[in-house]
Order: structure tokens, then sequence, then C-alpha cells
């Protein structure tokens, strides 16, 4: 029958070619568009075809109006679709979708920012300079070498406030001028950067604020030349004479030199030239300008050395004239020989005991360390000062008898000739804003027994529930009952109670069952000000600052460094104690600061990529990137993970943008966190937040998974397949109304494993599996970033009931919950939790992001409905399968009898589940379906309004379906009657027959539609 239904379908299959009987057209679209403040970082075009998919488009171009986008696309739509976006939606210019017509196969138009109107012909060019504080013009004067200013411009804000771009709008003998009109406001300095483009380089790459205080009679005259930080005030303070600008090694024996005044060579040395080391000559065995021959004028060129370089020692590079400069080592650092003679095992950092203190730093490239002594983490002037040593592999050390529990420190490192402050980076405690760290006893900070502590049993990866919790969302709602607002105690109370007398804070996660608490950053990042805490401030945390510190905003006292430690020790106890596991959400691939990082201040360039230009490579779209694959910045990141585990009993870590980070360092965070406990769960981002030199065969990206042992990335596949794409809110998904997306689902529920079961062609995203075992695999619907779910279904489907929409809602996390895979849950979707509609709430409000208990106590039935499900998959290792061997073994998806249906077949007892079989049915139509059920009777456990581990009634024959809802039936163990060979859905002849009456039908409607198309043509 089935082959039969096959062949007289065949000729409607091949209908669906021809139905449209135009021919794709190639469709010219041509976007201008203009903001007021010229500054077009990081904004692009999502544009779909009216009805189609979106996607991102860059702009190609820019004329006098602003940014240009040119591009073709072959479509037969009429109409184009488009937003203007910045970033991944982190805000619209304009708040709704627009459409341009397309006339004679092409479309062109203009937009201007923050006008609705879609113009057709250019409109008149407003650009605004905004206004800025004070009363007063600035005029910036600044100095290329090679006097090409083209593509230069200035970015000025008052500091705290927003920045602007500014041309230069004249030149003169000094170089480019600049005149900015500054009025009326409160700040006190300007912060400016010099760039080019719209951030394609920075001349010096680092925030310089200038003091309004240093102008004179209503005019700031401000001097800058080319790749100098310093800030002059007066012409004469400016030293113009010719400079080696830049020197360093490309290999151990090869200098690349640039110069600000040309020099030229006769020959192939150069007798005024020298490369020294103290009194020592190094002999030049040529001298290469770019172009060849002689004799030649250039700017730039490369030394070749008769002897490599010591690695470590300081060089200087010498030209009579030009005085000398420093060789900046970092072209080496990825070389074989620079990991073999620097590489350091031991310990790092301030290494304390009663009787004295090691302080001990990796600085290879440093000429002179000082470590300096405070007595608080806010002091200006050290009490003592000490010159540190210099010992094997580029480690700097000294030791300072006494009891130093309790001191503050820092380190004074001079690099290139430029002496600079640093904080620790093995700093395990800090002051207020991190500005100090300090040394500690950690013994102290324990809470009583924490180090005997026994952790929550689990077995299996796949055992995991995971709930992703902000520290300030839980508790800082005035209904929260909770005293410690904002703060890690906040997770230690008990008894809590909101709302009709909801249980709140730690209660409500014990009551849901979870096992696993995701927590976003809590280690110390730059972007809330400790000094004020009264004020709303709130920031998810994704701007390192010290990576092995608790954040101390989330500390009753900021100030002293011990408190955050101890407080945060109480919180994991408290959450341990209640069979609860802690996982820290890690950010080890970028710094929130670069050029003034503390890295790059202690071995300038070496712990970050860069570009060929010497800028720093992007990939994490904040500013920087770090460099994992080079061995100390590795041993860096594996340590800090270690000490998490050891010190504090964190029992799993989420990486941020996991791709940035070579495939290499993640196998040794997993091989270094076995030796400390085999079941701490690693995870993380199986992508980048922009291009890095990073190849992608080393990156530890999604598809690269499977080569990651003991390793998880997100499944964006069954995120997006279930709900619809996260940066196109009203796309819909497979609940809320989306098409064709059964096998999207279906690799969703085998945890994205190769198994015979799934179509990948028609797997929306990925077209193969990427993971190797189910537990590489997060599932989820929905997380911090984007909208939450129930905004997104408010979004995509307007017009639905809310009572639908709480339907979709329960389906969406009913698939996640028994799908295999690691499930993980956004904190407060059992409450429908919103944001209302903010995509990316990284610093919004607490308004914005608190939890409402009150949701609590209004949508209780959700609340039950999640506890149901949670309860229920850790009944059943059915859907925890370890191994995809298991999976592809025992769990088959079945025929449906309709479109936007999935449904599956898992044998239990083969998995050692009480259940003997077990059918999972999906209807995401909004109308019941009939399903016919194999011989016997069946007890249901899930459905669209309840879950559990209790039965809630029996069916046998056939069940109903209903809209939106998803189905969990068994049959317990010696109870199994298998469903009739040769017909997997167990669907009866007359269904059969039914079929076959439709695709009657259905052919005679294509060919009816065929015929009126070619009348239309």
């Amino acid at each position: 029958m089935l082959l039969l239904m096959l062949l007289l379908l065949s000729p409607i299959l091949s209908l669906g070619d021809v139905m449209d009987t135009r021919a794709d057209n190639e469709v010219k679209l041509t976007v201008h568009y203009q903001r007021k403040n010229q500054d077009y970082e990081g904004w692009n075009l999502w544009l779909w075809a009216q009805g189609g998919q979106g996607e991102q488009l860059d702009f190609t171009g820019e004329d006098d109006f602003g940014k240009i986008l040119e591009v073709t696309k072959s479509s037969d739509s009429g109409s184009f679709g488009f937003i203007v976006r910045k970033e991944n939606w982190e805000e619209k210019d304009v708040d709704k979708d627009r459409f341009m017509e397309v006339s004679g196969n092409e479309a062109e138009i203009w937009l201007v920012e923050g006008d609705e109107t879609i113009y057709t012909e250019e409109p008149v060019k407003e650009i605004e300079t905004p206004a800025l504080p004070g009363e007063l013009t600035l005029k910036v004067h600044y100095r290329r070498f090679d006097e090409n200013y083209e593509g230069w411009n200035l970015w000025i804000w008052p500091k705290g406030g927003e920045g602007a771009a500014y041309e230069f709008t004249s030149t003169d003998e000094y170089g480019a001028v600049a005149e900015i009109p500054v009025v009326s406001g409160d700040a006190e300095e300007l912060g400016i950067i010099i760039r080019k483009g719209e951030w394609e380089a920075k001349d010096v790459d680092m925030d310089r604020f200038i003091p309004l205080s240093k102008a004179k009679e209503g005019v700031l005259n401000l001097y800058l030349l080319e790749k100098d930080a310093t800030l002059y005030y007066a012409l004469e303070e400016v030293d113009l004479s010719p400079k080696i600008l830049k020197s360093e090694p490309t290999t151990v024996n090869k200098i690349k030199v640039n110069l600000s005044v040309p020099m030229t060579l006769l020959h192939d040395r150069e007798e005024g030239l020298k490369i020294v080391s103290g009194e020592e000559e190094l002999e030049i065995e040529a001298i290469y300008f770019s172009e060849g021959g002689r004799p030649e004028t250039s700017s730039s060129f490369e030394i070749l050395l008769k002897e490599p370089l010591e690695l470590g020692k300081s060089y200087q590079v010498v030209k009579e004239g030009y005085g000398e400069k420093e060789i900046l080592m970092s072209g080496v650092f990825s070389t074989s020989a620079f990991e073999k003679a620097y590489h350091y095992d031991g310990e790092l950092g301030a290494l304390h005991e009663k009787e004295q203190t090691i302080f001990r730093l990796w600085a290879p490239t440093a000429s002179n360390v000082t470590l300096n002594l405070f007595q608080k983490g806010d002091t200006v002037e050290a009490f003592d000062q000490v010159t540190m040593e210099k010992k094997e592999q580029g480690v700097y050390e000294t030791v300072v008898s006494g009891d130093l529990d309790g001191i503050y420190y820092t380190y004074s490192v001079e690099n290139l000739g430029l002496t600079q402050e640093a904080v620790d980076p093995y700093a395990r405690a800090v002051g207020v804003n991190g500005q100090r760290a300090m040394v500690i006893d950690l013994a102290r900070t324990n809470p009583e027994g924490f180090q005997e502590t026994e952790k929550p049993e689990y077995k299996e990866y796949t055992d995991a529930v995971i709930y992703e919790l902000h520290v300030r969302d839980l508790s800082i709602s005035e209904d929260s009952g909770i005293e410690h607002k904002g703060k890690f105690l906040g997770l230690t109370e008990n008894g809590t109670k909101g709302p009709g007398g909801v249980s709140t804070g730690l209660d409500h996660l014990v009551e849901l069952g979870i096992t696993h608490l995701h927590l976003l950053p809590s280690f110390d990042f730059r972007s809330i000000d400790e000094t004020k805490l009264a004020e709303n401030n709130f920031n998810w945390g994704y701007d390192p600052q010290h990576f092995n510190v608790p954040e101390g905003s989330y500390s009753t006292n900021p100030y002293e460094g011990e408190v955050r430690i101890r407080e945060f020790k109480e919180m994991v106890a408290a959450l341990h104690e209640k069979d609860i596991r802690v996982v820290m959400d890690v950010v080890y691939n970028h710094t929130g600061a670069s050029g003034d990082s503390d890295f790059s201040k202690i071995v300038p360039g070496y712990y970050y990529r860069m570009n060929e230009d010497g800028s720093f490579s992007n990939g994490s779209g904040t500013g920087n990137e770090t460099a994992s694959e080079r061995s100390m910045m590795r041993k860096y990141i594996v340590d800090s993970v270690v000490y998490w585990a050891t010190e504090y009993k964190v029992d799993g870590f989420r990486f941020d943008l996991m791709a940035l980070h070579d495939i290499e360092t993640m196998k040794a965070v997993r091989e270094a966190l076995n030796e400390v406990d085999p079941t701490i769960l690693i995870y993380g981002e199986g992508w980048t937040g922009g291009d890095s030199p990073l190849p992608d065969k080393e990156k530890a990206l999604k598809r690269n998974t499977w080569r990651m042992e003991g390793i998880a990335a997100f499944s964006d596949d069954i995120r997006d397949g279930i709900k619809g794409h996260v940066f196109t809110d009203e796309d819909r998904g497979f609940v809320n109304g989306g098409e064709a997306l059964e096998e999207s689902i279906k690799f969703g529920v085998v945890a994205s494993i190769d198994h015979p079961g799934v179509d990948y062609q028609n797997v929306k995203y990925s077209k193969g599996f990427w993971a190797k075992e189910p537990s590489q695999t997060i599932t989820y619907v929905e997380a911090h970033d984007n909208l939450t779910l129930w905004d997104k279904l408010a979004i995509s489907n307007p017009d639905e009931s809310e009572e639908e929409r709480q339907k979709m809602h329960r389906m969406a996390n009913a698939m996640v919950m028994t799908s295999q895979g690691i499930p993980f849950l956004h904190a407060g979707s059992e409450f429908l939790r919103t944001k209302d509609g903010n995509h990316n709430s990284y610093n919004a409000p607490d308004e914005i992001n608190r939890f409402v208990w009150a949701r609590k106590a209004e949508y209780q039935e959700n609340v039950e409905y999640m506890k149901g499900l949670i309860a229920f998959r850790k009944e059943h290792p059915a859907f925890r399968m370890a191994e995809a061997e298991m999976v592809r073994a025992n769990l088959s998806f079945l025929e449906m009898p309709d479109r936007n249906m999935v449904g599956y077949k898992i044998e239990g007892e083969a998995v050692g589940d009480s259940f003997s079989e077990i059918l999972v049915l999906m209807n995401a139509n909004a109308e019941v379906r009939n399903y016919a059920l194999p011989e016997g009777t069946y007890e249901v456990y899930v459905d669209g309004e309840n879950a559990g581990t209790e039965v809630l009634r029996t069916e046998k024959e056939e069940v109903e379906v209903p809209g939106r809802t998803l189905l969990v039936l068994s049959k317990s163990a010696g109870n199994s009657n298998p469903v009739p060979e040769g017909d997997e859905s167990g669907n009866p002849m007359y269904l059969w027959a039914a079929l076959f009456l439709g695709a009657g039908l259905i052919a005679v409607m294509l060919l009816e539609r065929k015929k009126n198309l070619k009348k239309a043509a």
C-alpha cells in the first residue's frame, strides 16, 4: 500500500517544481543610510524577501550622504522587508518592519536615522554635531608623519556620556585640524580616540581624557602626534624630530622597522643603524626595503641579523638622527622557540603563608618590575616598594617576610621604557573596583565545614537540569521577601515568601527540582562602579576585569577583599546543602579593556590575537580576543577553572563564545577538571562574535564539538526550530506556526547526533550531526540573550490569545525536557518571564531584568507544569541516555498522520527505565489530531496542561492529541505490546484510504492552479 501511495504521489511531487511558472528574477537593491552623528559602527541591514527568511547584510560603501548597501538577490518577490539594526539586535533604528517595492528588477531607497520615511530620492543631508558639555571650543591638531589624513577622524565623548564622530575640517603647518564647539553641561573631562573610518583602526589603542580646565580664554588647544599617547597642550611641547615609530621582530633574527620620516639606503647596510642590548651591538647581515634596488627611500624596512635575538633580553633599534626604539617582542610570541624558553609551569600570584608571602609574576618582556604594597584597596600611596628579581622562564619574584594577610598590592612593570601600574592577573582577592590585588589567607574565608562538604551526587552529564540565573535578578524585587537583595547571600536565605505566600529565592529553586544553577558572570567585572551601589546599576557582566575573584557588587562590602570570597562560598554551600550544583559563566575569550588591560601592561601583545597592522583582532565583538593557543594564556585559563573548582567547589563552567578558544585548550580544561571531579560540566557557545584570525579547524566551534570529548555546545538548531529564529522577532518555529520544521525537531530530539531517523538535508540550519554523544548537546529554547520565550511568542503571534500562547510556551518547554541531551532552562520561564520585549537587557534597569514574583502567583499552573516536567525527566532515564548508540538503538521516529507533527518511540526497558515502551507525540497544529495507538493500554504522564510522575489517564486504540500539545504515553515494564510489524506508525487501513483519497484531491487542485498561473502569465 505504501509503495502504491508513493507511485500515485510522484506526479504530484514533480508538479511542485513547475507550479510557479515565473523564472527567478535578478533584483538589484540599493540602500543609502545616514546617521546624524556619522557613527556607523555595528549598524547593518536585516533583509528578507516578503514571506521569506531574513539575513544580515553589511554596508558595502559610502558617499557624501552616508553608508551604501548594494546587493543583487534572486527572487520573484516584488517587495523586500528590512530593518536597520545595530549588531545582533542590540538596537533598531526604526522599531517597525519596513518594505521597499521592486520596480523593473531594481529598487533604490534612502533612509535617515530615526525617520520612518522611505525616500525614493536623496533627501537633504542633515548631519548633527552633538552638543558637548561646557562653553568653549576644543581645537584638535593632529599630525601624521606620512601626512595622509584620509579616513581619519575623532571620536569624542563627555566622560560617562555618549560618544560621537567628528571630522577634521582643515589643515595647517602642523597637520589636520578639527574645531569642536563645547556647549553647556557638567562633565569635567572629554574622552578622545583618533580612529580610521568606522573603527578600522585606532592611532593609539587606549581611551585618553582631556581635562577641560586646560582651556584658556574659551579655547582648548590639543596637539596629538601619531602613535604617541601623550596629550600636548602647546605646540612647543611636541617633539617633531624624526623618530623610529615601531620595531618588531617577525622571526628571531629579522626585525621590521617603521620610521616617521623616510631614510635613503644606498647599499644593503646603513652605517648609522644599530641593534643594541646595553653595551652589546648585534651584527647586521642585511637591510631590505620593500621595493628593492638601490638607492631607495622608504620609511619601512626589515633588518636581517647574523645571530638570533635572545628572547627575554631588551633590545633597541638606534638610528642617528632618529633616536632609539625598544624592540617589541610580540612578533615572536607564537614561535616554538619562545614557548620553549618561556613557558612556566609553576604557581603564580601572591602565595601566602603566615611567615612570608612569595610574589611571582610572569613578565618575560619586562625590563623591571616593582612590587607596591598598600594598607587599603583604594589608597593612592604605597607604604612600601620592593624591586623584584628576574628568574628563569621570564618570571619575576620576591619574598616579603611577615604575615601580609589583608595587605593590598600592585606591580609597576616597565616595558619598552614605559612603566605602568598593573594588578596581578592571578589576584585571588581585590579591593573596591579591583584597583588593587590583596594578599589573602583563603582558609579564613571558608564557612564552617566548607572544605569537607559533600557535593550533590549525580552520575551522567545528561542527568543535569540546568537553570540559568543572574544573581541580582532573583532577589532584587521588592516582592521577593529576601533580605540580601541582589547579593550572593540572597541565594542562602530559607523560608522567603512573595505575593500570595509563594516561595521565593532558594526555596523556589528547590521546589522546581533543578540539579544545576548556572550563574551569569559572577567574577569581577568592570561595568559596575562598586562605590555607587545605591544607584540602580545592572549589568550581565561580560566585561571581565579579574577572572579569579568574585564580583564585588554582589557582596555586602566590596571594599574589604575577603568579604566577597566568603559570601560566594556561603552561597555555594547553601546550594550544595539543597542538592543543587553551581555552574559559573566564564568569559576568558576577551577582557573588558584592551591596550590598557593588566595583561597588556605586563606582557604587551602576548595575551591577545592581533591583526597584521598591530591592532587588536575582534572576534568577540567587544574590542579584543585572547590568544588561548599561546601556552601561558592556555595555562591561565586552565589554572583559573581549577582554582574555582577546588577553592570554591564550583561544579561546572559555561564558556562564553567558546569558539574563540582553540580545541586543544578546551581539551586541556576537560583533562584538568577530570583530575578534580570528572562530573564537572563544561559547555559553551559554539560560535564567535566576529571574525577571528584563529583558523576554523582549530576553533571550538559547534561543528567541531564531536572532537571535544566531555564538552557540550548549545544547540541553536532546536532553539530556533522550536520558536523561530532569534534574530527575527516575527519568525515562527514549530510550536508557534512555522512550517517544514519536523526534521529540525527530530535533530534536536536526538541531541544533534548521527541518527538514521533524521533527514539531515531538511534540517534547517545544520546539515549533518555535530555531536558525537548526546551529552555534548545543550538542549534549550531560551537563554538570557535575545527575547524571552514569552516575549517571542507575543511578538510572533500577536493575534493569538494568551491562552493559546501559554499552550505554545508549555509545549516548547516540554520539548526541551523530553529531548535527549542536557536540558537548559532560562530562569523565570516557569512563570512566563517577560522583559517587555527587550532583546539585549545586558545593562537594562532592574525594572526589566528582575523577577516579578507576583507572576509566580498569577501563573502557578505553569510553575506546576515545569515542576512536573523536571520530576518526570529525573524519574526516567529513557530521556537521559548518555551514549549515542543507546539513542540510535532505542529511539525510533513514528510516521505521523499530518504535517507539523513529530512522534517517536523509546524502548524504555532496554535503557533501564521502569517503562517498557514510551511514546512521545507532538502536535504543533492549532487543532486536535488523532493518533492510532498500537495494541494495548497506555498511561498518559504529560499533556498540554499537566506533567509529572503520576498517571493522568489511560488511552487505548486511538488518542486525541490536542493542538499545540506534547503527549507522553507509556507502558510499564512487563506490559509491552509491540508496534505491528511493517507498520511502525500503527495507523489502521482506513487512514491509508483517507490519505489515498486526499492525495487525489491535492493532485486535482495543483493541476488547476498550474492552469491558472499559466493564464495569469
